[in-house]
């Protein structure tokens, strides 16, 4: 087991992870820019250090500096969380070179999975059912043939793209032609890289997430799937598990495809499969995020598997300890993103508390909420024994919470949950469409 681990992120993923390390008895490392150096999650860490100014194309996003910092405080790990750094092979690559375990899959793993296009290629090979599409586009006239080959309308994406970003509906040649040019300058600017590939649009569907862990002797664990399907502009919004989408049938056959699939591909640590539910009731690989996802904290409460300590137990060669058949999803758990809407200073601050009501967050009174970085400012997770319960347990939470001094969507989310389509379980992709 790694005796100090530093952790390469910032706010409340950076909070989660150093709470992790201390429950399980290990030192943990903070690096924080310049905007940063007053929060939450420099004072819970054993050591802090400086990695440089507010930009974090300067800092969080700076590899030699975050491998000069864990060289000099002699972390035997770093821990990328969510963002910046966390699905970059050549990071992964660069820990391996320096002598640093990597809490997350291999340099050749990512490299293998890293590319969107690619990886779908893989996973059907693997078994799984993939959307059609296409590999990477060699410029606008194949994407032209392509999407006739395909059939309108299509997704336009971007091959390194993440957290929703670099994705477009087309939905005819002359919007393809409109579009190509500017995706892929808005592409390269994002994420270093300008490749786009298109896949077919299904329409409608639901967001649905499988989230796994496998150990290097092969085993995998499904811990159930989580409902991504309250989006705005491909964002997340609010996330639930069991999905209300999904039947017992349906589980055990995404269970098993995710199961058999996994060991295929050589995979180690946590990872989510995201899938497309069509209206026929059929899971449509989409894509492999390569590390800790923002939503795990749903699957922790149902589940009782703290994703975070496996993943540095997994990352340090220790074996799962949990059978497939043990994995019990305990009831209906829902969170809602809480983003902050304004810069400022948090004046005023109030938690809600209860049986089986979590906030991951980095906020304290005082925190300064700058621009520099993501707009999350936590997530508000309850667990009830039924989904009408968990809908009623959310709304009482969300009334409770209480953030002062800067704009948030706590509003927004009050009201998408009394919404009838969210209370029933009715909603898909299209629930933000009007709203």
């Amino acid at each position: 087991m790694f005796t100090k681990i530093l952790i390469a992120n910032r706010g409340e993923i950076a909070v989660r992870i150093i709470r992790a390390c201390k429950e399980m008895g290990v030192s943990s490392v903070a690096v924080y820019s310049e905007a940063d150096r007053e929060t939450l999650h420099t004072a819970l860490a054993d050591e802090s250090v400086c990695i440089g100014p507010a930009s974090a194309a300067d800092s969080y996003l700076n590899a030699e500096r975050i491998i000069s910092a864990a060289l000099a405080t002699g972390a035997a790990a770093i821990h990328p969380g969510y963002g910046f750094l966390s699905e970059n092979r050549d990071f992964a690559e660069l820990c391996e070179k320096n002598g640093i375990a990597f809490i997350g899959p291999s340099a050749e793993t990512m490299k293998a999975l890293s590319d969107k296009a690619e990886s779908k290629a893989l996973m059907k090979r693997a078994g799984l059912p993939v959307i059609p599409g296409t590999e990477a586009l060699s410029g606008l006239p194949e994407a032209l043939q392509e999407a006739e080959r395909i059939g309108y309308p299509v997704m336009l994406k971007a091959r390194s793209g993440g957290g929703g970003r670099g994705i477009r509906v087309i939905r005819s040649r002359e919007e393809l032609e409109k579009a190509y040019t500017t995706a892929e300058a808005e592409s390269r600017a994002a994420f270093g890289d300008g490749a786009l590939y298109l896949e077919k649009y299904i329409y409608p569907a639901r967001h649905i997430e499988a989230q796994i862990l496998a150990d290097e002797e092969g085993h995998v664990l499904c811990l159930g799937e989580r409902d991504c399907s309250v989006q705005r502009n491909h964002q997340k919004l609010i996330e639930e598990s069991p999905s209300p989408a999904v039947d017992a049938a349906m589980r055990e056959r995404l269970v098993e495809l995710v199961r058999e699939a996994v060991p295929k591909i050589g995979y180690t640590g946590a990872g989510t499969l995201e899938f497309l539910l069509d209206s026929q009731g059929n899971f449509w690989f989409m894509e492999m995020n390569l590390r800790l996802q923002v939503e795990h904290g749903v699957t922790e409460m149902l589940t009782g598997v703290d994703l975070v300590k496996w993943q540095i137990r997994t990352a340090a060669g220790i074996a799962l300890n949990q059978r497939q058949e043990d994995v019990i999803l305990n009831g209906s758990c829902i969170e809602c993103r809480i983003n902050a809407r304004s810069t400022g200073k948090v004046t005023a601050l109030h938690v809600p508390g209860g049986p089986f009501v979590r906030f991951d967050t980095f906020l304290a009174q005082g925190a300064e909420i700058t621009p520099f970085y993501d707009p999350l400012l936590g997530k508000l997770i309850v667990r009830a024994g039924t989904r009408e319960e968990a809908v009623r347990k959310m709304k009482a939470a969300l009334c409770e919470l209480v953030i002062e001094g800067v704009e948030t969507n706590l509003e927004e989310q009050l009201a998408l949950v009394n919404e009838p389509e969210f209370a029933d379980g009715s909603y898909d992709l299209r629930f933000m469409e009007s709203r």
